[in-house]
């Protein structure tokens, strides 16, 4: 086993970061527990692109893979090796590579990112908060790197993208964003199937647990702020999986009037994992940012203890503050 990496970490050049993959081989590409479409559609486009290079890859997730996915998974496999190189996408901490990965954590040799809250605790990082999604970088890393943009590469690339931009709608969506959508499509994406995958088809068990969901909503601060929790016993109740959950944490703020979108997911140790998803006038990343969190200035998350009545309290004071910085500005 090689040694663990240099506290001398520092942000690379894509070009660089290209080297430094193709100069490696067992290669280990790491995605986040409760893994969405970006880091698996991430991990998998660059799977696929170094598989041309002639790389031995594999892929490890901190928890297993929705089946709604499968469709960026044909062909890939899964083979176990001890890695020389790894590398993590769309990971912003490495707390979020869940207890399954955890062992890997401090040997991270590259990250691949677009959160601005990352904590560098790679060796070598690639950063672009600017992009929309990890896969909008990984569409330039495979040019820069020559590999040939397949229809299955365009499939991983797109999916990600739409789903980080809740297929175009959040304020993350750039121009370049649809650009780059615009061009995987003519690769072969195949966006009508991906959209209804992604936004249009719901489970029966999704649909009994976003029930459970919305009937524990309540409203603060005049309506500008909603909540809404999930314990592990609704889930129970519904027979939700994860998959089910997938999405959950949007539907406060879907709410007229609502500005700040909370929702609490209890997680195995009884803390709750928080989900804050905001309009253009409040940064969610800030708000979690307090209780050691991140994410993006629409879309961030952190983990608070103290049950619902604790959690709640905790993240509502938070909010609380946005509110009263607005009315005295």
């Amino acid at each position: 086993m090689r040694e663990t990496m240099s506290p001398e970490n520092k942000s690379v050049s894509l070009h660089d970061a290209v080297k430094l993959l193709l100069e490696a081989d067992d290669i280990y590409l790491l995605c986040h527990q409760y893994p969405d479409g970006d880091t698996l559609g991430s991990a998998a486009a660059l799977y696929l692109g170094l598989r041309q290079k002639g790389k031995r890859v594999s892929i490890r997730c901190g928890d297993p893979i929705p089946q709604k996915y499968d469709y960026m998974f044909e062909g890939i496999e899964f083979p176990d090796f001890e890695p020389q190189f790894i590398c993590a996408v769309d990971i912003a901490d490495p707390q979020l590579l869940g207890q399954r990965l955890s062992p890997y954590a401090q040997r991270v040799d590259l990250c691949i990112d677009h959160h601005g809250s990352n904590t560098k605790y790679a060796r070598q990082y690639v950063i672009r908060p600017e992009a929309a999604s990890t896969t909008e970088i990984m569409y330039d890393l495979l040019f820069t790197m020559e590999a040939e943009i397949t229809s299955q590469i365009a499939d991983c690339i797109y999916t990600g993208i739409t789903t980080d931009t809740g297929c175009f709608r959040y304020t993350n969506a750039t121009s370049r964003t649809y650009i780059v959508a615009a061009h995987m499509m003519d690769k072969g994406a195949d966006a009508a199937m991906i959209n209804r995958v992604m936004f249009d088809t719901k489970s029966r068990a999704r649909l009994e647990i976003e029930r459970r969901v919305l009937d524990t909503m309540s409203f603060y601060f005049g309506g500008k702020c909603a909540v809404a929790y999930v314990t592990r016993e609704m889930v129970r109740q519904s027979g939700a999986n994860d998959e089910d959950m997938d999405g959950i944490a949007a539907l406060p703020r879907q709410v007229e009037g609502v500005e700040i979108g909370v929702t609490m997911r209890e997680k195995e140790d009884g803390s709750f994992k928080i989900s804050v998803r905001t309009g253009p006038k409040v940064n969610a990343s800030k708000i979690c940012a307090e209780f050691g969190g991140g994410g993006h200035p629409g879309a961030a998350g952190c983990v608070l203890t103290g049950g619902v009545t604790g959690a709640k309290h905790q993240i509502l004071s938070a909010v609380q503050k946005v509110f009263e910085k607005q009315e005295n500005s």
